[in-house]
């Protein structure tokens, strides 16, 4: 679908009637069918969720789905500014908002933070003269906030929850030689491509530098991109307040600052989608001493899926009111085959480079 065609969807649905909610439940059925197909025992799932909500309360439960709106609204909104500074026009705020609600919907279900390439894809093509340089270049920019304030959390954990380190990065400290080797190679490696592919790098970094526009006006940036950030990072907080409350389990500063920096490890380091079960076996590690593992395991499988399940209906809702039906289920398969080719390529690359590697030693050892 070309831009004109993404960018033309929403003009031709302005209005948000009863149709678009019966589009909505449709969808969903879709999904359950393709996922059922797919094996994913969609019914076990809803069953599991529903077991989960009738054990919080109703005000639980509101309150965490208005959280985790304003969470992904105010990151949205920071998406949102540092794009219309990049490209003045024809960047709206709903396509936008839908397509950063779409990314974390897949993340929460895609492993890889898939999610992510996919969005970033739908913003090269609804955004007229957008390159994909350019918008790789304004999400280095949103994450500029997040980096930073993560640093906090990672350091707390690290410092105050005994084995937190061994439990995800154990190989470093297992096998210090080799993670510096490792280290070594793979920036000599870069350095060498950087040299090979200079003239394109050059390209790409003028294609690059009109992402981050904003950054050249720090007022800007302070109050449109880093405050609606910071708002969106104090939402998450309260999100875990209010599921941690949920199951009586102490809602300290300590406590948040555990469970935060477990969740973002999880998300980083797991191929499973969502950070399933690793980010279960790190909540329990990080409440080691607050609470007992069967009521820790409990909590976070109960924010993991209720707010699994708002950010899928969130995602679908907004897909259809900003792009319609059609164009919003054309984008999204689109950006998500473009986004599976490119980790594709990816893949193959890195085992291109291992066999190489293996032809080298064998030469070597010849």
């Amino acid at each position: 679908m070309s831009t004109a065609e993404a960018t033309a969807a929403p003009a031709e649905t302005k209005h948000f009637h009863w149709l678009r909610w019966l589009l909505i439940v449709l969808v969903i059925l879709v999904i359950g069918a393709i996922a059922n197909l797919a094996g994913w025992d969609i019914k076990g799932w809803f069953e599991e969720l529903w077991d989960t909500i009738t054990e919080i309360s109703t005000a639980d439960l509101i309150a965490a789905v208005a959280l985790k709106t304003v969470q992904t609204a105010a990151a949205a909104f920071a998406y949102f500014s540092i794009l219309r500074f990049a490209y003045p026009r024809g960047v709206h705020w709903l396509q936008i908002f839908a397509a950063y609600a779409i990314s974390v919907g897949l993340n929460s279900i895609l492993p890889a933070n898939l999610g992510t390439l996919v969005m970033l894809i739908m913003l090269t093509l609804i955004i007229p003269g957008a390159t994909f340089a350019g918008i790789l270049a304004v999400y280095g920019v949103q994450k500029i906030f997040f980096v930073v304030i993560g640093a906090f959390p990672y350091l707390y954990l690290f410092l105050t929850v005994g084995g937190s380190f061994d439990l995800q990065f154990g190989f470093v400290k297992d096998h210090p030689w080799g993670v510096a080797l490792l280290l070594i190679g793979g920036t000599l490696l870069i350095v060498l491509l950087v040299r090979m592919f200079w003239p394109r790098v050059l390209k790409w970094w003028d294609q690059a530098k009109e992402g981050g526009q904003i950054l050249a006006h720090p007022r800007a940036y302070l109050l449109r991109v880093a405050a609606p950030e910071a708002l969106s990072w104090i939402a998450s907080l309260c999100v875990i307040a209010v599921f941690l409350s949920a199951y009586a389990i102490p809602v300290t500063f300590d406590t948040i600052m555990r469970i935060l920096a477990g969740n973002s490890i999880a998300n980083v380091t797991s191929v499973t989608p969502g950070g399933a079960g690793v980010t279960q076996a790190f909540n329990v590690a990080s409440l080691k001493g607050i609470t007992d593992p069967t009521t820790a395991t409990a909590y976070s499988v109960a924010q993991q899926l209720v707010t699994t399940a708002w950010n899928l209906t969130l995602a679908i809702i907004l897909m259809i009111w900003a792009f319609g039906w059609s164009g919003g289920k054309l984008l999204v398969q689109q950006s998500y085959g473009q986004a599976k080719e490119e980790q594709a390529k990816r893949k193959a690359a890195h085992e291109a480079k291992k066999e190489a590697e293996k032809a080298a030693e064998a030469q070597g050892g010849a």
